[in-house]
């Protein structure tokens, strides 16, 4: 179990309400183990997903059917931005690249934004080149 907390003057409050509905499985009085670590901004994680949701919804149908998901446009622009591992395929006969992880334990915040700004490039150039900038930015201000 993870959990998202904040640490006040009177101890670990969870800071979201599924951190809440988890903690609340924890029972009284008993003993548990925790590892504290500071979190990678969650909101900064939530900005990311929305720039992605924003640039899949902006897709013509066309991609959209042959990318299927937008969990898999999301790992194409990772991999057009660079942020990749290789992989040995034994079906390839060759080396493939695919996308590294994005995971809170991961990436620490610096890495993240550079992943972000890397990303976000890749989008503004390759995949919605078709819009403007201005108009990306109004239309991400709805996610």
């Amino acid at each position: 179990m993870k959990l998202n907390v904040k640490c006040t003057s009177t101890g670990l409050i969870p800071l979201y309400d599924a951190d809440y509905e988890e903690k609340k499985r924890l029972k009284i009085g008993e003993v548990y183990t925790c590892e504290i670590k500071k979190a990678r901004n969650p909101d900064f994680h939530r900005k990311y997903f929305a720039l992605i949701n924003c640039a899949w919804d902006l897709q013509s149908e066309a991609r959209k059917e042959k990318i299927k998901t937008v969990e898999l446009f999301r790992k194409s622009v990772q991999l057009a931005a660079g942020y990749c591992e290789l992989v040995y395929s034994h079906k390839h006969k060759d080396f493939i690249e695919i996308p590294s992880s994005i995971a809170f334990e991961k990436l620490d915040n610096i890495a993240f934004e550079h992943l972000y700004k890397d990303v976000r490039h890749v989008i503004d150039t390759v995949f919605c080149s078709h819009i403007s900038i201005e108009d990306f930015e109004k239309y991400l201000s709805n996610f």
